[in-house]
């Protein structure tokens, strides 16, 4: 079996990622690591047809929270100070899970 947090998720974190203060809806704040993506990509199929829509995302291990995220949770992104909202978690099995957030200020 593949200890895919060590042997990857740690490498992107270490060159991809960035401090973020993540606060959960019951909880105190937590200081971690992740990779922000101000225009990710999402593909959505529309009653059979293709459209694409660009929504910021936060990829994140799951290991640095003491549960998985959930939606409600908010987050500051330490580098540019933009304050979001997390409207979905897609945790991927492997360890990782992208944050899927809502703008709501600076």
């Amino acid at each position: 079996m593949i200890d895919w947090d060590t042997a990857v998720l740690a490498g992107v974190i270490s060159v991809f990622g960035e401090p973020v203060t993540y606060t959960p809806a019951l909880g105190a704040p937590l200081s971690i690591t992740g990779v922000f993506d101000e225009a990710y990509q999402d593909l959505a199929l529309a009653g059979g047809t293709a459209m694409t829509t660009s929504t910021p995302v936060l990829g994140v291990r799951v290991s640095d929270f003491p549960a998985l995220p959930a939606q409600g949770d908010t987050l500051v992104i330490a580098s540019t100070g933009e304050a979001f909202t997390v409207k979905e978690v897609r945790a991927d099995g492997h360890g990782w899970a992208k944050l899927m957030l809502n703008y709501i200020g600076a």
